[in-house]
């Protein structure tokens, strides 16, 4: 990415720059270093530009100080510069003349700044610039005239940053003057129109709308446009001219965040390779077409007041043109809508889809022989939709030669049609979590000719390298399971009362086991030798097995079971080699903690919620992080508080029993010693 794409945001946090500064001729200024032919001077406390530094340099950085206007004389001293970065001040104006003599500038950076107090006269200094192709004005809180005098006759300007500013409305005199515009990126403002804004900018290829108040764009006719953003809005309707054979240079197209209630209105002919529509209210109606099941039905709609030269259009909801030319499309993401179905035919019209993305809709059944999904798909994310089944046959597997991601988690399925995962010949990885779905046994897997199967089986698939089985009510996992399967992720968790009988096979590859939740309890993981994130949370375990002595982890889950404490050797064993331990929701033993000094000791060991790791003692709760020194006091990690205790009940019983002994064996003595002391006799 070049300088100039970086937000101001990102840029006004950066207040520190790091760069090495090697031996350089120029002596080293306090408030400024050299590199070269570059002046550094960021954070420096300056108000205004340094007078000393060389006349040569051609880029001059004075971000994060105090200057609140640039003078006419500012920059009398630097002719050579091509590149001016003033961002993160306190510059309200530049002096009309700023500029008089740097006709070599091409970089100007103003971002965050308060240039709406002096536009008018900085606007004549940026007069002075007939070379300047890269501007930023962002975060600025320019209005719609304010950018507008700002931008008169910048006819050079090729990149252009006014994101974060207060534009509302935009027309065709926003950026009239701008005819070598490349690139535009207006996010973060507040606009709610566009009326011709684009009409002088032909060579703009890259826009940015993203986080405005759009309600539609209609008319779309910017025919030399690459890569729209037009996200997190309020667009319902997307709009493309009709009526236009030329072929629209348009590859990304980024509609997602929006309130779109149809598939947008593509162009008729494009190159678009790239169509994000997630989380709008997207679904098709083609079944509205069916006037006898649906006679009350509206089967068209009308659009008004497109433009002065267009006439009301007139659409047909299902009409595949209005789709648009998605022959060249390779992702589709439509994740977070509400589609229930494709129409007949939609998928066949994408030869070169590689990337499928449909979690979160209302997908019932996925009939892949009847949608004809094509072999160039790599990725089918189908995950968090209602589907019950999957139906393919074996000549529609063989052409899903190239699917390595299949991501069906979170639905309702039961069945799947046999050998289903084994005639899919690169597939990587697969979810399966939170289904109904149980594991074949070798035999099942066997004789089972039906269409359709109630059990998977993955045995024998090479290529598969991840399986998640999270959630899915399973009770065995037969020791035939992972046959042929070089496993490097295996997610078991969210299985309460598995029986998993061996994992034997896996164990020259498998890196990542989760096992949490599953109640498992003594498990021998001494074979997995190259086991590197292990999950054995919400297990209930009261100490941890002994065969993780052998093994070099770097993440372990240990959250929310019953530790009181955790081995030395154990502790001392892990330590050389574990980056990330999260140890949450144990009630450890504050007199016990030999374990945690070890993980302390270890520079290397991020302990994950360190301030929500408590111990306990007899008399409370504290934070491991915090643990007082005087609550122990010996190397067994014995309280004291025990033997005040124990000295205690002691002497409560010694009391006790010798009352009793009074009381039963010498009542006589008692009665005797009392009425001599308290029963004298009166003088009368």
């Amino acid at each position: 990415m070049p300088v100039h794409g970086l937000t101001p945001i990102l840029l006004c946090l950066l207040h520190v720059w790091i760069i090495p500064s090697p031996a350089s001729s120029h002596p080293q200024l306090s408030e400024c270093r050299l590199i070269q032919r570059t002046a550094l001077c960021n954070d420096a406390k300056l108000s205004s530009v340094p007078p000393g530094l060389p006349r040569n340099i051609e880029e001059l950085q004075l971000n994060y100080n105090h200057i609140q206007t640039l003078q006419d004389d500012s920059l009398l001293r630097y002719p050579s510069l091509t590149s001016l970065s003033v961002a993160c001040n306190s510059l309200e104006k530049l002096e009309s003349n700023t500029f008089q003599d740097l006709s070599l500038l091409e970089s100007l950076n103003l971002a965050n700044n308060n240039l709406y107090i002096g536009y008018p006269e900085t606007s004549q200094a940026l007069k002075k610039l007939p070379g300047l192709k890269v501007l930023d004005l962002s975060e600025n809180k320019l209005e719609d005239e304010m950018a507008a005098t700002l931008l008169q006759n910048l006819t050079s300007l090729e990149y252009l940053n006014l994101s974060g500013n207060l534009l509302r409305r935009l027309d065709e005199t926003s950026f009239r003057d701008l005819n070598k515009l490349k690139e535009l990126n207006l996010q973060r403002n507040i606009i709610f129109e566009i009326d011709g804004a684009f009409a002088s900018n032909s060579k703009l290829q890259r826009l940015n709308l993203a986080f405005n108040n759009l309600p539609c764009l209609t008319d779309f006719h910017m025919t030399h446009l690459v890569v729209l953003n037009a996200s997190h809005n309020f667009i319902e309707w997307f709009i493309s001219r009709q009526d236009l054979n030329d072929t629209f240079q348009l590859e990304t197209l980024d509609l997602s965040d929006n309130k779109l209630l149809f598939f947008p209105f593509l162009p008729s002919h494009s190159h678009l390779r790239n169509l994000y529509l997630s989380h709008n209210s997207l679904r098709f109606y083609e079944q509205l077409a069916d006037n006898a099941t649906s006679p009350n039905a509206t089967t068209t709609v009308e659009f008004y007041n497109l433009r002065k030269y267009a006439s009301n259009v007139t659409a047909e909801l299902w009409d595949d043109s209005l789709h648009g030319d998605v022959s060249s499309l390779e992702i589709l993401d439509l994740r977070g809508n509400q589609v229930e179905y494709f129409p007949y035919g939609f998928i066949q019209k994408m030869p070169f889809l590689s990337r499928l993305q449909m979690c979160t809709n209302c997908l019932k059944s996925l009939n892949l022989t009847y949608e004809q999904f094509p072999g160039s798909l790599y990725e089918l994310d189908i995950s968090n939709n209602r589907l019950k089944q999957v139906v393919a046959d074996e000549g529609t597997l063989a052409v899903l030669g190239n699917l390595t991601y299949f991501n069906l988690s979170l639905n309702d399925l039961e069945w799947l049609p046999p050998r289903f995962f084994s005639s899919l010949p690169s597939l990587r990885s697969v979810d399966l979590s939170y289904n109904h779905i149980d594991i074949c046994l070798s035999e099942e897997a066997e004789i089972s000719t039906d269409l359709v199967s109630s059990c998977v089986d993955w045995r024998n698939v090479v290529s598969l390298g991840q399986l998640y089985l999270k959630g899915c009510n399973l009770e065995l996992i037969p020791s035939s399971a992972f046959a042929g399967l070089s496993l490097t992720h295996l997610e078991l968790s969210d299985n309460p009362g598995l029986v998993l009988q061996s994992i034997q096979s896996l164990s020259r590859t498998l890196q990542h086991l989760g096992l949490g939740n599953t109640h498992i309890q003594d498990f021998d993981f001494s074979h997995l030798k190259n086991l590197k994130f292990l999950n054995i949370s919400r297990n209930s375990l009261a100490h941890l097995s002994p065969s993780l002595l052998t093994l070099d982890l770097k993440v372990l889950d240990l959250r929310d079971n019953r530790l009181s404490t955790i081995p030395h050797g154990l502790a001392n064993a892990l330590a050389p080699n574990l980056q990330i331990v999260f140890l949450t929701g144990n009630p450890f033993n504050c007199c016990q903690t030999e374990w945690f000094r070890a993980f302390e000791k270890s520079k290397t060991i991020q302990m994950v919620g360190l301030s929500d790791i408590e111990c306990e003692d007899p008399v409370r709760t504290q934070q491991l992080q915090h643990l007082e020194s005087s609550v122990c006091f010996n190397e067994a990690g014995e309280s004291i508080y025990w033997y005040i205790l124990l000295f205690v009940s002691i002497s409560l019983s010694f009391v006790g029993i010798s009352v009793m002994v009074l009381l039963t064996f010498k009542p006589q003595m008692l009665k005797k010693s009392i009425k001599k002391k308290c029963l004298k006799s009166t003088s009368y």
